[in-house]
């Protein structure tokens, strides 16, 4: 029998729920492997042991009373170390805030413990979420579970590390340029961002920012879900929230037959913009001649997406200038180089520049919207390459040929973003040497339901999954 760390979380609410296993017992499985796995790999900065445990066994007694608990009550779960937690260090990655303890939880969080769940502890991210991979000088370079010397990401790379190698259940991150589904095509895992205010941000410093999103890390589509159905939900303190109501789609073999070969289905590695290593390539090929094998209508066609580049750069460094100012000019000295390089970006821009930006954004996303006048899913790359060694600092090339800046590789995951579709990462292959390599769904507006479903029928009928090490 598996051990109990390497348990879907549906799995884990299965058996709570009928008492064949206690919430202390799974959360001690989980504190196992943080401590027989994270000095190597440092997912975690922050270990919330001693109040998980006890947590666990409020759980374990309120279960023996029959008290009603939510739906996550006795899973653990890792925070990134970019989102702020009641009484709990958080540090940003970053120098400046290696002893800042926040007051309040935010809502994303607020909301998993309230559904029951059992926070682990915080998962390292690069300095304010900004890097190619998962490092920072405080904790140092998050590591591949799949080949140590490699990236994990970024910049949800600790949380993509702890929950693939079941460290913890489920894992929160964040996403505004790839940063979940990076980390997610890196370490093997499933990484969901879903529709621009599905998870209301009430605290975020612009309420009409749709490019930063809270997202969800896990081993399975199900357990994605199962964790979204928690997160989601309309809060009057985000004017962009969603409020149409999300409720948890079935997953079963009426889903899978209500699918094989009825979608549309548009495919395209790079999106007619991203320079794409050639064994990601090859990969990306392979697994798009198995869909074919469960879908009938497959065609190689994307939007245009000849804008995506312009808007997002422009968009980005508006947002991270407005929102990171203030470091910049007070505590220069103390960020990194890729932080400073990625802030100053945003000093010089005209409102011209940025409302420009934003026209060639809503282009893009009416593009996508004619796109899904004749199609139902769209499938892309995660990741324009594999995992890359930890002493290549950024990617500045692929396939030798030069990228033009430092977060160009991220053509691929940036565009999606700018639309504000819900889109998921599943992996959908390997390379020769065990590396993972994701593919990302993208669906229509707010159609994370019809997403999930098709990631679950690849899942289940093309093995389209997480895999063990050992």
């Amino acid at each position: 029998m598996k051990p109990l760390y390497q348990w879907s979380a549906t799995e884990m609410r299965q058996k709570l729920d009928s008492k064949e296993v206690k919430a202390t017992e799974i959360v001690q499985s989980c504190l196992q492997q943080i401590e027989q796995e994270n000095e190597q790999l440092k997912a975690f900065i922050t270990s919330c042991a001693e109040p998980a445990l006890a947590k666990a066994r409020a759980i374990d007694e309120a279960r023996s009373k029959k008290t009603p608990l939510g739906p996550l009550s006795g899973i653990p779960f890792s925070v990134k170390d970019l989102t702020p937690t009641a009484g709990i260090r958080t540090t940003l990655g970053s120098l400046i805030y290696r002893d800042w303890i926040p007051d309040q939880d935010e809502l994303c969080v607020a909301r998993l413990k309230q559904a029951g769940g059992v926070l682990i502890g915080k998962t390292n991210t690069p300095e304010f979420g900004m890097g190619a991979h998962t490092n920072n000088r405080l904790y140092g370079p998050t590591a591949n579970p799949y080949d140590p010397t490699r990236s994990s990401g970024g910049s949800s790379g600790g949380a993509a590390v702890a929950v693939a190698t079941g460290m913890c259940a489920l894992s929160q991150g964040t996403d505004m340029g790839g940063s979940v589904r990076t980390p997610a095509s890196f370490c093997g895992v499933v990484g969901l961002r879903p529709a621009a205010g599905r998870i209301p941000r009430p605290r975020k410093p612009l309420l009409c920012d749709a490019l930063d999103t809270d997202g969800i890390i896990a081993r399975t589509v199900e357990d994605a879900a199962l964790m979204l159905s928690v997160m989601a939900g309309w809060d009057a303190g985000d004017s962009l929230a969603i409020a149409a109501s999300w409720s948890l789609p079935s997953f079963n073999t009426n889903t899978i037959d209500q699918l094989t070969g009825k979608l549309r289905v548009g495919f395209s590695a790079g999106l007619g913009i991203a320079t794409i290593d050639t064994q990601v390539e090859a990969i990306f090929e392979k697994a798009v001649e198995q869909i074919s094998t469960i879908c009938n209508n497959l065609v190689p066609e994307h939007p245009d997406c000849s804008m995506a580049s312009a808007a997002f750069e422009t968009l980005r460094a508006a947002l991270l200038w407005y929102k990171q100012k203030h470091h910049y000019n007070d505590h220069e000295d103390q960020l990194t180089e890729t932080v400073r390089w990625n802030v100053k970006r945003g000093k010089d821009l005209t409102a011209f520049d940025v409302l420009t930006a934003a026209a060639q954004r809503d282009q893009l996303y009416r593009n996508f919207l004619s796109f899904f006048e004749t199609h139902d899913i769209l499938v892309t790359v995660s990741a324009c390459v594999p995992p890359f060694p930890h002493e290549q600092a950024e990617v500045l090339s692929v396939n030798q040929t030069p990228l033009k800046n430092i977060i160009d590789y991220l053509a691929v995951t940036y565009t999606i973003s700018l639309t504000g579709l819900p889109v998921v990462s599943i992996p959908c292959g390997w390379t020769p040497t065990g590396l993972p390599i994701g593919m990302q769904i993208i669906a229509p507006p707010q159609g994370e339901t019809l997403l999930l479903q098709f990631a679950y029928v690849l899942q289940e009928t093309l093995n389209f999954r997480h895999r063990w090490l050992h």
